[in-house]
């Protein structure tokens, strides 16, 4: 193996990259419109062109991969996750053109890559698995016959590709049929394949997958387990090893049902199993057929590079270690930083300032003015901490978390903070539906603590306003009106000398000084990062809050006509716009239709991920200002109602 090809983008192409460096091979990047001006285009030795922006003119195109592994002399191809790491027909293609392909044959792809194939291995090896359907009849009617046998509440999933993409919780028979014509559409859009299965849903089990690893040589072995239970959409948000759900008994007939199915499938490379696990029952729910994105927790507590793993095993090498010599120490835990809002919506935008903790491993692709794009995945960076005990790593990653800027776009850096903070996941007890219990007490905390910062944000832009110039202070008294989550704010301040302001607020008066991106309020000293989104409008940081504030100072006031609109109690009624960028999927409103609060009018895709866009209250669709197939931004108008 001398030059690698790297057929992915951002954080995980740069992670292979470093590995294969230290190693002595160079390295090959592919890139899509969007990506040209990437860290891991400008990092790589080689990098091609593939063109187009979506995942489908360019990631997913596995004829544009190929002709860049020619044209660019590699002898060898990672797929990385996500995209084409778990399709079987391009691992054919890069070992038939005579490449190195870094992952499973396509053989055993094909026998545990897919859920349904995965199930039926269960069932042969007496591992135990939900019931469900996964056969060849997708109609809709067959679904629903089975779903009667199975009994609600049930999962729609996606057969292909993994990630969260394609699946729909179905409470009862008549969500059904709307539950698979999104599931599939959504699964289409991600891995270009839309095939589903139903199985029978837990309520409150936790996530837990196990690492495994084989060679060429008949050798398998596992690297311990991780507890994603974590998540949103489906998707997981943090993930720790070991799982505080498992003990030795229990790690054991884990790990020996997943080492059992990787051996049986003849399984080549890293894989992960995932099971539900409720109390000390488990269900195999599938084989991702690739490198995880939280590899990084197993490579914390066991000291070993796993993408070193995979390019040796590619190569022919036996695998470096036993099972009886892995090690495991201490506890590793892994936080996904993602650009979306406090109520998990997606956002595309411009970074503006980003600086990693210094205290973690800190896996991304993040640079000041990087361009974050709606084609793909809303995962931005992977902040890994490992310590002696689950405490410790969990505040280790909480401080690391609080000590990272990303400014310009919404992100979840606050709402991981609070997961960390909560009773339940401190100790152990989070599960599945831990997000879906808890999501709204902690956004509340979150929206009280912003509150609670609004002097210092005003204090900050003021501040911001006058960096680099050589002014006096104004000796008269200003005013200033933010608007903050809709809700007006005022305040009046005089500057009595350039760092120190008089601030009236509600009723109080502080003295606050502010200079240097920090700012001290009744002589305790924050760190107050803040940068200007669009025109009147800001993003701050301070400590663990992230908020946004327009400064609405110098627009004239609202009428009271406008007033009883926005409070939906007079005339007017607002048009709909969109509050993140992304394509239109589906239109499901028509001008003069009379719609009800709730009721679905379009639906977007962003990120990989299909959202649905409901009305906020009774109306009638005055004009429909989009179509599908449409690229729409952030704020940009979708819709109009009559008043």
């Amino acid at each position: 193996m001398k030059r690698l090809l790297m057929a992915n983008r951002g954080e995980i192409a740069r992670r292979i990259f470093r590995t294969a460096k230290a190693m002595g091979i160079s390295t090959v990047a592919v890139y899509s419109d969007a990506d040209a001006a990437g860290l891991h285009v400008t990092e790589a030795d080689v990098a091609c062109a593939l063109g187009g922006h979506t995942s489908a003119e360019s990631y997913l195109a596995i004829s544009k991969i190929m002709a860049a592994a020619k044209a660019s002399g590699a002898d060898a191809v990672h797929p990385g996750y996500g995209f084409l790491s778990e399709n079987a027909d391009f691992a054919d293609t890069v070992v038939n053109a005579g490449l190195i392909w870094v992952g499973p044959p396509a053989a055993a792809i094909r026998a545990v890559g897919s859920k349904a194939a995965a199930k039926n291995l269960a069932d042969q090896l007496q591992v135990p698995r939900l019931p469900g359907y996964q056969g060849s009849d997708q109609s809709v009617a067959r679904f629903a016959s089975e779903a009667a046998t199975i009994g609600y509440p049930l999962m729609v999933k996606a057969l292909a590709g993994g990630g969260g993409r394609g699946m729909r919780w179905v409470e009862a028979a008549d969500q059904l049929e709307a539950a698979l014509l999104s599931a599939r559409s959504e699964a289409i859009a991600s891995f270009g394949n839309g095939d589903l299965l139903i199985e029978r849903a837990l309520r409150r089990p936790r996530h837990v997958e196990v690492q495994v690893f084989a060679d060429a040589h008949g050798h398998c072995i596992h690297l311990g387990e991780r507890d994603c239970s974590v998540q949103r959409r489906h998707q997981k948000l943090i993930e720790e090893s070991p799982s505080p759900a498992v003990d030795g008994e229990l790690r054991a007939r884990l790990c020996d049902a997943a080492v059992r199915i990787a051996v049986t499938s003849g399984y080549v490379g890293a894989g992960t199993v995932e099971f539900l696990l409720d109390g000390r029952d488990f269900y195999l729910m599938e084989m991702n057929t690739r490198l995880q994105v939280e590899h990084p927790v197993t490579e914390a507590v066991t000291g070993l590079d796993l993408v070193e793993w995979q390019l040796r095993v590619a190569r022919g090498e036996a695998l470096p270690l036993q099972q009886h010599e892995v090690r495991f120490s201490g506890h590793a835990m892994e936080a996904r930083l993602c650009a979306e809002d406090d109520a998990f919506m997606p956002h595309a935008g411009k970074v503006q300032r980003f600086v990693a903790a210094q205290n973690l491993r800190t896996d991304h692709a993040l640079f000041s003015a990087a361009q974050v794009s709606p084609h793909y995945d809303s995962m931005l960076a992977k902040l890994i901490a490992h310590a002696p005990t689950r405490d410790a790593a969990t505040d280790q990653l909480h401080l690391g978390l609080c000590n990272t800027r990303l400014l310009g776009l919404p992100n979840n850096r606050g709402m991981l903070m609070a997961c960390l903070q909560h009773a339940d996941f401190r100790s152990g007890q989070a599960r599945i539906d831990f997000l879906s219990q808890h999501a709204e007490t902690l956004r509340a905390s979150l929206i009280q603590a912003e509150a609670q910062h609004l002097v210092l944000a005003a204090t900050a832009i003021l501040s911001h306003g006058r960096q680099g110039r050589l002014t006096l202070p104004c000796p008269f008294e200003r005013p200033m009106r933010l608007l903050h989550r809709g809700t007006g704010h005022d305040f009046r301040i005089r500057e009595q000398t350039p760092n120190e302001f008089l601030v009236s607020h509600n009723g109080t008066v502080q003295v606050l000084q502010s200079g240097d991106n920090v700012c001290t309020q009744a002589g305790v000293t924050r760190r107050v990062d803040c940068v200007r989104t669009t025109e009147g409008a800001w993003h701050l940081q301070v400590d663990g809050v992230d908020f946004f504030v327009t400064d609405t100072s110098f627009e004239p006031s609202m009428s009271s006509d406008a007033k009883a609109g926005a409070d939906g109690k007079g005339v007017a009624l607002g048009p709909l716009k969109a509050t993140f960028s992304g394509k239109v999927a589906a239109v499901h409103a028509a001008a003069g239709q009379a719609v009800k609060a709730g009721d679905v009018l379009l639906v977007i895709e962003s990120m990989k991920l299909e959202h649905a866009i409901t009305a906020t209250r009774d109306a009638r669709v005055s004009h429909i200002l989009i179509e599908v197939g449409q690229q729409v931004s952030a704020q940009q108008v979708l819709m109009s109602f009559d008043a």
